[in-house]
């Protein structure tokens, strides 16, 4: 199930992807985590959308909130996406700036008294992402960074996913199998032969990803499937319990 190739896809399901709660609703679950979603807009290949990073982690934090107390963010959908630069349509911003937006959001949230939050990632590259986490820590377990490696690695072993972390990078396996479930409308034709192996990569933050791939894909998205898609998604789910209980939130 894919849109068609000639011209933008549809988005109905992106509006579904931005949180709908009332104010009346978040007084009375009073939540003591927040959940905020980060994804890119970044190149993802012919058949993803640059929003794929986004939509994943709006993915991700929607099956979250549907199993947990948590305080559903609205998400940030621009990031640290400069090893794509050199494909149309990518836009970043720094890592201090992304720095920033977070240190802001977290002081709002502690004056609505809301001192925990969970950062649902969506892009590799967010590497500022856990020096933001390391730091907030300093003083008690208060911002913990999901879905970890462990967490990624948990849901591929769940899902039988054919492909590696390593080699299944970017718009591949993985992702596509996300979006096949959660929001087909936005796959178009194409990645059933768009597999590509970027190989070691040693210098990607050097060269970027155009120095490992023509295409802007460095994955293996053709044994992509809903099916999967489903079975990550439910396992992340599952293993987002253990980052509750890390901030001290399991009770």
């Amino acid at each position: 199930m894919t849109a068609s190739t000639m011209g933008p896809p549809t988005t109905g399901s992106v509006v579904n992807l931005l949180p709908t709660a009332t104010s009346t609703d978040v007084a009375e679950l009073q939540p003591r985590v927040a959940v905020l979603p980060i994804g890119s807009f970044e190149q993802h290949g012919r058949y993803l959308p640059l929003i794929t990073d986004t939509a994943i982690a709006c993915v991700v934090s929607q099956e979250i909130a549907s199993s947990y107390p948590v305080h559903l963010l609205p998400p940030i959908t621009m990031s640290c996406s400069h090893e794509h630069a050199a494909f149309p349509g990518t836009v970043s911003i720094s890592a201090k700036t992304l720095y920033a937006v977070i240190d802001d959001i977290r002081a709002s949230l502690a004056r609505c008294g809301i001192h925990k939050l969970v950062i649902v990632n969506g892009h590799g590259g967010n590497y500022v992402l856990s020096n933001v986490v390391q730091e907030a820590n300093v003083d008690g377990p208060t911002v913990s960074l999901f879905p970890l490696g462990a967490d990624w690695n948990r849901a591929r072993d769940h899902a039988g996913l054919v492909s590696d972390r390593h080699a299944d990078m970017h718009a591949g396996e993985i992702e596509t199998s996300i979006l096949l479930h959660a929001a087909p409308e936005l796959v178009r034709d194409g990645f059933a032969d768009a597999d590509h192996d970027g190989g070691s990569r040693p210098f990607l933050l050097v060269q970027g990803m155009s120095a490992y791939t023509e295409s802007g894909v460095i994955g293996f998205p053709s044994h992509a499937t809903a099916d999967k898609g489903k079975a990550v998604l439910a396992s992340l789910t599952d293993s987002f319990a253990d980052h509750l209980e890390i901030l001290g939130l399991s009770d």
